[in-house]
């Protein structure tokens, strides 16, 4: 039997020992481990809010490890290897209304920033390389045109610092919205259908080859004219190129202010509109953030109402069943009470009727055997019951007198009594008269005693007392 016991212990805790390996097994199956080339989606159940109260639709791990839960989650990864993306811009009007060809090309990847990454993992997941590269390059497509038409073609030309700047911040900013991160700008060349641009440094050149063929034929002209020649036309010439070159510097500047006059006033009225919108969108956020704080403070007024409301009537009516289930068990239990005190009493007057009915018939019994032993005849049988009862009859005689203490029994005598006796005697005489004659007991009961017990001799007195010889 212990033996049986002890077998049966050890293959439960055997039992809980696989069961427990099981569920580690199972549990280890479910934490996934993200390499440190790729973002670890988790999405399913289970998801939490953000800091602002949106719902977080999926959880990113990068360079870490997440348990997924069975049936309820699943998982996939982005990766996060840099992609080059050609964009050849061909035809962009800028500012000035003249179409521009930019080749370039771009690099970016997913980035792994907080707020961008949960971006990427709502809508770059699922995608392959070829998608995310054809989204990223309809989004530089865009942005790329919206630069170009607020900027001269100067400005492209030869401030190429200013124009890579616009570019990585108004694409970035586009592609941040996607999950995406631009790692670097590389533009090869710029062109324009018009020939601008090459008419521009063909002018640049020219100046250039003029001004030096110029310097060549004055130092010619000063030598084969003379010292003195040459200084008046050098002063000329000198006076007339620098009266030229000021002349160009003054049209280049007045240019080039005109064109910063324009650009600024672009960029203040486009400084102008976003502020506004910033303000306007400010406003609106505040606005409804007031309303459904205001909302938030009604429904929990209306809670808190509610929840008093409940409390008092939950209480009542607690405190209602209480009295009732009170009540109910109070009644129930003098139900039973009065149901036992009943049931015993019932019991118990059963039993006696049982006990009387059983000594009377035992009584019957025996009286019956009484008279078949005395011959059939009844009252043979009674005289037969009596007789037996005569014992305690002499007994019940006795003990009337017994305890008269004779010696302490005062009678006043005056002599001779009316009989001739004295009173003492007759005192006692009549004391044991007054007890009854066993010899009448037994005329009562319709029996004679034996002669040798005794007969009974009648005196002629007045008192017609009896004695027995």
């Amino acid at each position: 039997m212990e033996l049986g016991l002890i077998i049966g212990i050890v293959a439960i805790i055997l039992s809980s020992v696989l069961i427990i390996f099981g569920m580690l097994a199972i549990l280890a199956t479910r934490l996934k481990k993200c390499p440190p080339d790729k973002i670890m989606v988790v999405y399913g159940g289970g998801s939490k809010n953000n800091k602002d109260g949106s719902r977080k639709t999926a959880k990113c791990v990068h360079g870490g490890a997440s348990f997924v839960w069975p049936f309820f989650q699943g998982y996939g990864y982005l990766d996060l290897r840099p992609m080059t993306i050609r964009v050849d811009l061909m035809g962009a009007l800028s500012k000035q209304n003249i179409r521009v060809d930019i080749p370039s090309n771009f690099t970016l990847g997913i980035s792994t920033e907080p707020g961008v990454m949960q971006n990427a993992a709502e809508r770059l997941r699922g995608m392959n390389t070829e998608h995310i590269q054809d989204l990223a390059r309809d989004i530089i497509f865009g942005q790329l045109r919206l630069i170009v038409s607020t900027m001269d073609i100067e400005e492209i030309n030869t401030d190429r610092e200013k124009f890579l700047q616009s570019i990585s911040i108004n694409v970035e900013t586009e592609l941040k919205k996607v999950g995406l991160r631009l790692f670097n700008v590389n533009i090869t060349d710029i062109n324009d259908g018009s020939g601008y641009i090459v008419a521009l440094g063909r002018e640049a050149a020219a100046k250039a080859i003029n001004e030096a063929n110029k310097s060549v034929a004055e130092a010619v002209r000063d030598g084969e004219s003379g010292v003195a020649a040459a200084d008046k036309q050098k002063r000329i010439s000198i006076s007339s190129s620098n009266a030229d070159a000021v002349d160009g510097e003054n049209s280049a500047m007045a240019r080039v202010s005109l064109s910063d006059a324009t650009r600024r006033e672009v960029q203040a009225e486009a400084e102008r509109r976003a502020t506004v919108a910033e303000l306007i969108a400010t406003a609106n956020a505040k606005k409804d953030a007031y309303k459904a704080q205001q909302e938030a403070e009604e429904a929990r007024a209306l809670r808190e109402k509610a929840t008093m409301e409940a409390d008092i009537l939950v209480k009542q009516e607690i405190e209602k069943r209480r009295v009732e289930l009170e009540a109910e068990a109070q009644a129930e239990s003098i139900r039973r009470v009065a149901k036992g005190e009943a049931d015993a009493l019932f019991l118990k007057k059963s039993a006696e009727a049982k006990g009387l009915l059983e000594i009377l018939t035992k009584q019957a019994e025996g009286f019956d055997k009484l008279v078949k032993a005395g011959g059939g005849n009844s009252d043979d049988a009674v005289k037969l019951l009596l007789s037996d009862k005569i014992e305690g009859l002499v007994a019940l005689q006795v003990e009337a007198i017994k305890n008269i203490k004779i010696d302490q029994v005062t009678v006043w005598d005056s002599g001779q009594a009316a009989n001739g006796g004295h009173a003492t005697a007759n005192f006692l005489s009549g004391m044991l008269k007054s007890v009854p004659p066993l010899q009448d007991i037994f005329k009562m009961s319709g029996m004679q005693l034996p002669e040798y017990l005794g007969k009974v001799v009648e005196k002629p007195q007045q008192n017609m007392d009896a004695t027995v010889e």
